[in-house]
């Protein structure tokens, strides 16, 4: 059966009829397209060419908490362990105006709506693989075990790296209380780079594909600094810094932040530009220069203020 097919029947099981359906490539997990019904409307649909899971499920609930923390989000028709059927939103606009509202939306999202534990109420993904969101008190260590070791058994990690590298990652999760000022879990989309944002029919922008839950907020803002995004995005940093206030030197913590998107990217099988080596650099400082010895400051690397 094509995927055109897969997703016109899927549609049918919950409820739409599809007439013509137009595909949409690039999906990590599932097979996505926009179906014209049969009245006329239009709808956005995911289902799964491989096993059925609760990625849809999962992923429905996310959009739900977004939504009523007043992000922005696709109203959501229809979610099973088969299908997700969405409200048809637009591409995104690549214009100062509409980062500038994206950054304050997200800004607004961050300082209102602030938790004493981090994680969430159930396990999410992150692509294909299962995001571990158990409930921790320490941020510290809720990075460290959950966003960023956990990806260290992964086949492609485990051959990607040595074990002094392997022990290097170690040390600079041991570090991060030094590295990252203690700050309050937050509402986070958790997958926040450009692809993850479109535009309502009324020019808002919106949110899509979310990997929620309670963390620092800064790990959203890395998503989108440390990823390719159009030079008009620069009006989302300065946006969020007029309301969101963060945290003094957040700049300088954004590479090592993103070290879990790189291992993420890594696990999946989608190092083919050099996330590895990115990897090696984030954690340079903390290779070890005898089996005495501490962290090093390599020429030209410093640790992170």
């Amino acid at each position: 059966m094509s995927h055109g097919n897969m997703l016109r029947e899927r549609l049918r099981e919950a409820g739409f009829a599809a007439g013509a359906v137009e595909e949409i490539p690039g999906g990590v997990i599932a097979v996505a397209g926009v179906a014209t019904l049969r009245d006329g409307g239009e709808v956005f649909a995911k289902t799964l060419a491989g096993p059925e899971s609760d990625v849809f499920e999962v992923e429905a609930a996310g959009l739900a908490e977004l939504r009523a923390a007043g992000a922005r989000t696709p109203e959501v028709l229809a979610a099973s362990s088969r299908v997700l059927v969405l409200e048809r939103m637009r591409p995104r606009q690549d214009t100062e105006e509409f980062w500038e509202r994206l950054g304050r939306m997200v800004a607004e999202l961050h300082t209102s709506h602030v938790a004493d534990r981090f994680g969430w109420h159930r396990d999410g993904w992150l692509g294909r693989m299962r995001q571990d969101n158990t409930w921790d008190d320490d941020g510290h260590r809720f990075f460290a075990e959950r966003r960023v070791l956990r990806w260290l058994p992964e086949p492609h990690v485990e051959a990607a790296f040595d074990r002094e590298d392997r022990q290097a990652i170690e040390r600079f999760c041991a570090a991060l209380p030094e590295l990252v000022p203690e700050q309050p879990p937050c509402l986070t989309h958790g997958d926040l780079w450009k692809g993850n944002v479109v535009t309502a029919p009324d020019g808002a922008p919106v949110l899509i594909d979310p990997a929620v839950s309670y963390t620092w907020p800064e790990v959203d803002l890395s998503m989108l600094w440390c990823s390719l995004r159009p030079p008009e995005a620069d009006r989302f940093f300065a946006a969020y810094r007029e309301t969101g206030a963060p945290r003094e030197g957040w700049e300088g913590r954004m590479r090592l932040l993103h070290l879990r998107e790189l291992l993420s990217h890594i696990a999946h099988g989608d190092d083919t530009w050099g996330a590895a080596d990115e990897v090696r650099k984030v954690v340079r400082p903390f290779r070890r220069t005898d089996p005495g010895g501490g962290p090093r400051r390599q020429e030209g690397v410093d640790l992170p203020s």
